[in-house]
């Protein structure tokens, strides 16, 4: 999938941001009254989400829907992807989905895919440490 470098909008003030709720009706499908209604928002509005209502909507779906990793991935990647979608640091995310994707949690990996202006990240979690390392993600430390 190619990401958008830049917005197709003038400004933030085009577009609307939306919480994880919203996200989650568009995919989980659950509510009769809301999912419609979410679906409806993304049709007619330019949406900006930000990276922390996509850390919250992969937890939900994972925690709560009991959606397994690939599917929350392909989900949030057919998200993002909409035209009418801008994404805050899409990069940093897109970097993190595709980590996430290959076994890294998904809020270490917008941690670590977020710190780019550091030298190093620095974490007690020996897992994550070798992971990143296994995905020759940028320098990690053990503290």
């Amino acid at each position: 999938m190619i990401w958008k470098k830049q917005s197709p909008w003038e400004s933030a003030k085009d577009m609307l941001a939306v919480d994880t709720n919203v996200v989650v009706r568009i995919v989980a499908n659950d509510d009769p009254e809301q999912s419609p209604r979410a679906v409806a928002l993304f049709e007619r509005e330019r949406i900006f989400l930000t990276k922390t209502v996509l850390l919250e909507t992969e937890w939900v779906l994972r925690f709560s829907y009991k959606l397994s990793r690939e599917t929350v991935v392909c989900a949030l990647r057919k998200v993002i992807g909409l035209q009418q979608v801008e994404v805050e640091t899409i990069g940093v995310v897109a970097k993190a989905l595709d980590w996430h994707e290959q076994g890294m949690d998904f809020a270490d990996a917008l941690h670590l895919a977020g710190s780019t202006k550091a030298i190093e990240f620095a974490t007690f979690d020996e897992k994550l440490i070798k992971l990143a390392q296994r995905l020759q993600a940028k320098g990690i430390v053990a503290v």
